[in-house]
């Protein structure tokens, strides 16, 4: 494209975007009209409340739309009866369409202005290629100026793709894209962008995946697996709106670091009202009050710990008494004999229901008796008789008495507070050293006043989903899930046991004393043992002179996971070596703020008040990991998983190796946090 044509075509495409605009104002007025208008609808109070509280909702999600460019790209597919047309062209032969972050319209039911990238025909956007064109002719991609809030002018460039006609060993989409290489590589300043724009061909494979089917993505650092499992979530809610919002969809994080960090992606994408948590606050019981040491955390975390509050909560119920049971009715008494109960209640047990179900299940099976009696003497009885007869004084102290209600503190309280308990429970399953580590070193005086630590919040979880199963999601996003335990797994699996997972991770990235070593036992902890395993390897974020460092550590990591292969020719890596390593840590802070974008300063935990101090004294500007947009962020390597800078300054690798028990895998995730430029600074010999 000439220059004159280029400047034609920009001409055109910014009046474009001006007309979307004011469809998209339009649409953002009407959806408040509707409002208005709908509640004057003449329906029943019920159906006029569920129709106004839709319209509200539409109209807030449309008031809420981030600013920001309207189209990012555009298809024009081969006219038909062209063979350059495709199998996949079909309806779309001789049209073209511009592909946005969500549809905009100038009414209902005209033809959109654009279309959303997760629409089906957008599909061609990422997929398409010279050897396989799906119809499409050529594929144009739109350059805007960085920070733009959508103004017609900040569209700065653009590029078109032929497709057909190309040479066929032109494989990859947006090979050699300038456009696209410059929206990769764009400094990160703030939270995390969306990458509806770049999405690759097997990112693209991840994120339209069936709903009802589960998958586990193995992602080497900067392949996208985060934003993969983010744009599957916004994915889900576009394809299948009502199962996804009956159900519910939520995004499980490591911390709230990460979850702020991410908070924007999906409102960008237009959906909002997604809930973002952690593990430990979606089984928060009571606020965390205690800190276990090691041991007693690796063995609460473990799995056979299942098993011993199954027996500890089971050791509750009594399975015979020595009397029948007597019911009046009346004049009249039912008796079930001694013999009959016990059979009752072992045939509960055997079953195994959740506790408040099998309670309940011993009360329905012993009025069952009694109607069966009650029958043969006066022939059916009402449903007000069976109502009075479950409420029965006698009967309902029985059931009390075989099968007690119980609280989950009850449970805890008592194995971990009561050394003859936990044996009992724990025999043939724990050590006596495991059992040891577990006991409270001064239990409290009840369970009430107890003080509850992270892992116990666990085991209290695990507890309340034998005793009645928690409400669950239509689908899980589980981020970070290599650093879970077979406990925390068994929680998230409780609240997706009717519905489906995106399981994203890296084991080499595995930093907790709990971490998976291989896939295929976390899956099957969390409950979904056949999912299959896809890794991301071609990395997009990561220069290939910090992955090929990063993939030197990798060896010493134990863990079988590929190397990452980078598309990255840029970036720089940087080994500073000195005798005091703080005055080479302001000397690279200086030498970065040279550059444009972050600057991200990971230090061992016990080393980052050093680095501020040092930082302050030099008059470096900085802040902590929770201030989001900083220009310099100074941060612990223990919360650096799932952050990216553009130039990050890693403080003393050896300390960070020496810091934890999988301290090197803690480094590797501190040196794949930079986008373009590491810089190293040492005094001791490098752990790799």
């Amino acid at each position: 494209m000439t220059s004159p044509e280029l400047t034609r075509a920009l001409a055109r495409e910014r009046a474009y975007h001006d007309t979307c605009r004011a469809a998209l104002a339009a649409m953002v007025d009407g959806a408040q009209e509707q409002v208005v208008v709908g509640e004057d609808v003449s329906a029943s109070g019920a159906d006029a409340e569920v129709l106004g509280r839709l319209f509200r909702s539409h109209a807030k999600e449309m008031r809420e739309l981030p600013e920001g460019p309207l189209f990012f790209g555009r298809l024009d597919f081969a006219p038909p009866g062209e063979p350059a047309a495709g199998r996949a062209s079909g309806d779309h032969a001789g049209q073209s369409y511009h592909i946005g972050r969500l549809r905009i319209t100038e009414r209902p039911a005209a033809p959109p202005l654009v279309v959303d990238w997760r629409a089906p025909v957008s599909r061609a956007f990422y997929q398409a290629s010279a050897r396989d064109p799906q119809g499409v002719a050529v594929r144009r991609r739109f350059g805007w100026a960085p920070g733009s809030h959508g103004d017609s002018a900040d569209l700065t460039g653009l590029e078109d793709e032929p497709l057909t006609g190309a040479r066929q060993g032109d494989e990859a989409p947006g090979a050699g894209s300038r456009i696209l290489a410059g929206e990769i590589e764009r400094p990160r300043v703030g939270p995390m962008r969306d990458i509806a724009a770049t999405i690759q061909p097997e990112q693209d494979d991840l994120v339209r995946g069936d709903l009802d089917v589960s998958v586990c993505v193995q992602g080497a650092p900067g392949t996208g697996k985060t934003a993969v499992g983010l744009h599957r979530a916004a994915y889900l809610l576009y394809t299948h709106p009502q199962r996804i919002r009956r159900g519910g969809l939520l995004i499980l994080g490591p911390n709230r670091t990460f979850l702020s960090y991410i908070a924007e992606v999906l409102p960008a994408l237009g959906e909002t009202g997604v809930r973002q948590s952690t593990v430990g606050e979606e089984i928060a019981r009571h606020p965390v009050t205690a800190v276990d040491d090691e041991e007693a955390a690796l063995v609460k975390h473990d799995a056979r710990m299942a098993r011993v509050l199954r027996r500890a909560l089971y050791a509750r119920v009594a399975p015979a008494v020595a009397d029948d049971l007597a019911v009046p009715d009346g004049s009249y008494r039912w008796r079930v004999t001694a013999a009959e109960l016990g059979r009752i209640v072992a045939g509960v047990r055997d079953e195994e229901p959740p506790y408040a179900i099998g309670r309940e299940r011993v009360r329905t099976r012993v009025v069952d008796r009694i109607r069966a009696q009650a029958e043969r003497r006066a022939g059916p009885q009402p449903n007000a008789w069976v109502r009075r007869i479950s409420r029965a004084r006698p009967l309902s102290a029985y059931v009390d008495a075989v099968w007690p209600r119980v609280r989950p503190e009850e449970v805890v309280a008592g194995l971990l507070g009561d050394p003859d308990v936990l044996a009992a429970a724990a025999d043939g399953i724990l050590g006596a050293g495991e059992q040891k580590a577990l006991l409270w070193r001064k239990p409290p005086r009840s369970e009430k006043s107890a003080r509850w630590s992270a892992a116990d919040l666990v085991l209290l979880d695990e507890v309340a989903g034998l005793v009645e199963h928690p409400e669950g999601y239509g689908h899980v996003v589980v981020d970070e899930a290599q650093d879970l335990s077979p406990m925390e797994c068994r929680a998230i699996a409780r609240r997706a046991v009717f519905g489906s997972l995106t399981v994203l991770g890296d084991l080499a990235q595995g930093t907790t004393p709990w971490a998976a070593r291989d896939w295929p036992a976390l899956l099957a902890h969390l409950g979904k043992p056949d999912t299959p395993v896809t890794p991301l390897t071609t990395g997009f974020r990561v220069p290939a002179a910090v992955a090929a460092l990063a993939n030197r550590l990798l060896e010493r990591l134990g863990v079988d996971v590929p190397h990452t292969r980078s598309l990255r020719a840029d970036g720089a890596l940087r080994l500073r070596e000195g005798t005091d390593v703080l005055p080479l840590t302001v000397r690279a802070v200086r030498d970065a703020l040279a550059y444009e974008g972050s600057v991200g300063v990971i230090a061992a935990d016990a080393d980052v008040a050093g680095v501020r101090e040092a930082l302050a004294a030099a008059g470096v500007a900085h802040a902590g990991p929770d201030a989001l947009g900083a220009r310099v962020t100074v941060l612990p390597a223990s919360v650096a998983k799932g952050l990216e800078y553009d130039h990050v300054v890693a403080v003393e690798p050896a300390a960070i190796a020496a810091a934890e028990a999988r301290g090197p895998h803690r480094l590797y995730v501190v040196l794949t946090r930079a986008v373009s430029r590491l810089d190293v600074v040492h005094t001791r010999p490098l752990p790799w």
